[in-house]
C-alpha cells in the first residue's frame, strides 16, 4: 500500500523545468505551428523520442488547448488543436492572436460554459496564475515584471531637476502640489499591482472564467531578521538610541571597512548598490574612505573583495513590504476571494508537487486530481516605448541626439522574429537595419542581424510570451492521479 502511494506522488509530482538543449523553435508553441501566410495550424509533434514517452497524434491534439472566442469577441470553452485546425481550414474560424493561440468563431454557437476557477499567486517579482475546471487546467503560466521602475523614477527626477537647473529664477512654489489621496502607493508598487489587474483581465478576454482566487500573506518582518524578538523589543529597532551616521561609525570602529583607516573623513557606502538591487536600509549600510569607496563603484561587496561585509548585509524585505501593502488592496480591487498562504504549502504538499509559482496557482485555484495542462505559457513584461525625444548627453557643439528609434522597415523593439530556425525577440532596434536579437531569457543570438534575414512572426505589446511543453511531456502533466 505504502509503495502504491509512492507511486502515485511520483506520478503527481509536476517539474516545470525546460531544458536548454531544446531549440527555440521546439519550446515556442510547440503544438501549433502556423503556417506561413495562411491561418491553419499545421503538424502535431511531441518532444520526446523514447517509444514509452511518445503520445499518438490524438494525444497531443486533446492534451493542446487552444482559446475560442464566438463572433461576438466573447470567451468560450477552449477546444482541442485538432478541432481548430478543422475550423480554419473550413474557413469557419480565423486566428486572433499567436500566443496563446487564439481563435474567433465567424458563426453563432450555443456558449456552453464551464465553471472555470482562476487561481493567482502574486508576487514581487513573478505572477503564477492557473485555471481549472471540475475535469482539467486549461491554462498555467507565470509572468515576470519589471524591476527597472524605481530605477526609471530616480532617471526622470535627475532629468527634470537638471532642465529646471537651467531655467531663469523663480521663487520656490508649494502651494501648487497635489494631495496624496488615501490609499495612495508608491509608483514602483502602484505599478505592479496594476500588473496584477491586467494579468486577470486579459485572462479574462479568453476563457469564461467565474471566480478568481487570490493567494493572501502577511509577513512579520522583525521576526524574519530577528526570530527571538518579543514584547517591547517591537518598539525597539536596529536604530535604538542612535543616529544612523552615529550608529555606522560604532558599528564598524570608526574605521574605513575595507582597507581599515582611521582619522580619515568616512562616508556612508552601500554594501549592495541601489543600482543592483540593494536598499537604503541600515543593514546594508556601511562606513569607508572616499578612495575606497570611489574604487568600489558599482560593485558588491563580494565583487571588490570583502564577502565578510557582504554577509553583514541581510537579505533585503522588498518583496515581504509589498505583499503587505497591497494584498488586501488587490482582493478589494477585484472583488474576489481569497486564501492564505499556509493552505496553499499544505495542499500542495499534500498534492506531492513541487513548489513553484505555478503549482501553487493551480493549487489556489482548487485543483487536486484535474488533468494538468501539457504546456505552460512563460512571460516577460518589457518597456514598451522610451518616450524620452532626446538623449541626455550632449553633442558636440550643444546639439542633442535623437533619442530611440521607434521603426524600422517595419519591425518594432520587441517584435518575435524568425531568425533562420531560432525565434527571438528584437532587444535593440538601429536605424542601420542590424538589429540585436536574443531569447525570452535575454540569452544572445546575434548582436548585429541584418533585418533582411529576419521573418516577422507577431508584435510584442508590454509583454513577450513562450508556450513552452511541460517535461515530461504527459507522464507527469496530468498532476494527482487518485487519492484515496
Amino acid at each position: 500500500m505504502q509503495e502504491a502511494e509512492e507511486n502515485t506522488q511520483q506520478l503527481g509530482s509536476r517539474n516545470t523545468y525546460t531544458p536548454r538543449c531544446l531549440s527555440s523553435t521546439e519550446l515556442c508553441d510547440p503544438s501549433l505551428k502556423v503556417a506561413r501566410g495562411s491561418y491553419g495550424v499545421a503538424d502535431l509533434k511531441t518532444l520526446s523520442n523514447n517509444p514509452e514517452d511518445c503520445e499518438t497524434r490524438e494525444q497531443v491534439e486533446h492534451s493542446t488547448l487552444v482559446f475560442v472566442l464566438n463572433k461576438h469577441g466573447k470567451p468560450l470553452m477552449p477546444c482541442s488543436a485538432g478541432k481548430a485546425r478543422r475550423l480554419l481550414k473550413q474557413g469557419k474560424a480565423t486566428m486572433v492572436k499567436k500566443t496563446p493561440f487564439t481563435i474567433q468563431l465567424s458563426y453563432g454557437s450555443s456558449g456552453f460554459k464551464q465553471d472555470t476557477t482562476l487561481g493567482i499567486d502574486a508576487g514581487y517579482s513573478k505572477i503564477g496564475y492557473s485555471a481549472v475546471t471540475a475535469g482539467r487546467e486549461v491554462i498555467a503560466g507565470e509572468l515576470e515584471l519589471r524591476k527597472n521602475i524605481s530605477k526609471l523614477l530616480e532617471k526622470r527626477r535627475a532629468y527634470r531637476r537638471d532642465r529646471r537647473s537651467r531655467m531663469w529664477y523663480r521663487e520656490p512654489r508649494f502651494d501648487n502640489r497635489g494631495g496624496r489621496e488615501d490609499g495612495w502607493l508608491a509608483p514602483s508598487l502602484e505599478h505592479k499591482l496594476q500588473s496584477h489587474i491586467r494579468l486577470i483581465e486579459q485572462l479574462k478576454q479568453i476563457l469564461p472564467i467565474t471566480k478568481v482566487v487570490v493567494e493572501v500573506a502577511s509577513f512579520d518582518t522583525q521576526k524574519m531578521q530577528k526570530p527571538e524578538i518579543s514584547g517591547v523589543e517591537y518598539q525597539q529597532g536596529e536604530l535604538w538610541g542612535y543616529a544612523i551616521r552615529e550608529y555606522l561609525l560604532e558599528k564598524w570602529h570608526r574605521k574605513c571597512a575595507y582597507c581599515g583607516k582611521k582619522d580619515v573623513p568616512l562616508e556612508i557606502e552601500h554594501i549592495i548598490p541601489k543600482s543592483r538591487g540593494g536598499s537604503d536600509r541600515v543593514s546594508n549600510l556601511t562606513i569607508s574612505c572616499h578612495d575606497c569607496n570611489q574604487k568600489k563603484g558599482n560593485k558588491t561587496a563580494v565583487e571588490f573583495g570583502y564577502p565578510r561585509i557582504q554577509k553583514k548585509a541581510r537579505q533585503s524585505l522588498k518583496a515581504t513590504a509589498f505583499m503587505n501593502v497591497i494584498r488586501w488592496k488587490l482582493v478589494n480591487m477585484l472583488g474576489c476571494g481569497y486564501t492564505y498562504g499556509y493552505i496553499t504549502k499544505y495542499n500542495r504538499i499534500k498534492c506531492g508537487l513541487e513548489k513553484s509559482h505555478i503549482n501553487d496557482a493551480f493549487v489556489i485555484a482548487g485543483g487536486m486530481n484535474q488533468e494538468r495542462s501539457a504546456t505552460i505559457l512563460k512571460g516577460k513584461q518589457v518597456r514598451r516605448q522610451n518616450r524620452s525625444l532626446y538623449k541626455a548627453n550632449l553633442l558636440k557643439g550643444g546639439r542633442r541626439k535623437r533619442n530611440t528609434v521607434k521603426e524600422v522597415n517595419g519591425f518594432k523593439r520587441w517584435d518575435k522574429v524568425m531568425y533562420g530556425k531560432v525565434k527571438c525577440c528584437i532587444f535593440g532596434l538601429r536605424s542601420s537595419g542590424y538589429f540585436n536579437v536574443k531569447t525570452i531569457e535575454g540569452e544572445k543570438v546575434s548582436d548585429s542581424v541584418s533585418c533582411k534575414k529576419l521573418t516577422f512572426v507577431e508584435r510584442v505589446r508590454g509583454r513577450i510570451e513562450e508556450v513552452r511543453r511541460a517535461i515530461p511531456p504527459r507522464a507527469e502533466a496530468r498532476g494527482i492521479l487518485a487519492h484515496n
